[in-house]
């Protein structure tokens, strides 16, 4: 597997801390609202799609969701329309991810495959959880 950038290690970070800027007090009004979790992306890596291009694909993990989340892997595309759809091919499978404007300069691609974390006890357990998704969306279908 090939190791990200500097560039794409800040601009994953960058989307996460967007998220706690902008969602984070909104969340916390939430009943599935962990206060143990915080915003985080994970477990990405370089994916070539061919209908797409270059993609960063991995976990995107909130107080409140867990989603498959994916990204150009370069900076600088304009954003898509909110609600736009993209369909990816992964070795288990296909994926529809939606269009997820975190803030005006940060967005991403994603499908929320956990809608509620409450009973995560912390962010060693969201982590493991984000490999777990990683290893099953990168698996053949009848590996699993």
């Amino acid at each position: 597997m090939q190791a990200l950038s500097p560039e794409q290690y800040a601009r994953l970070r960058a989307l996460a801390e967007a998220w706690t800027h902008h969602h984070l007090k909104a969340a916390k009004a939430l009943p599935q609202f962990n206060p143990r979790l915080v915003a985080d992306a994970l477990c990405f890596q370089p994916l070539r799609d061919a209908e797409h291009g270059d993609l960063l694909l991995g976990a995107l993990v909130t107080p409140l969701s867990l989603a498959l989340a994916g990204l150009p892997a370069s900076a600088g595309l304009p954003a898509p329309a909110a609600g736009s759809r993209l369909r990816i091919a992964l070795p288990s499978g296909h994926y529809d991810l939606e269009a997820f404007h975190v803030d005006a300069d940060h967005w991403c691609w994603r499908r929320v495959l956990l809608d509620d974390l409450s009973d995560l006890p912390g962010r060693e357990a969201a982590s493991r959880l984000a490999q777990q998704l990683m290893e099953r969306v990168m698996a053949p279908d009848e590996a699993r």
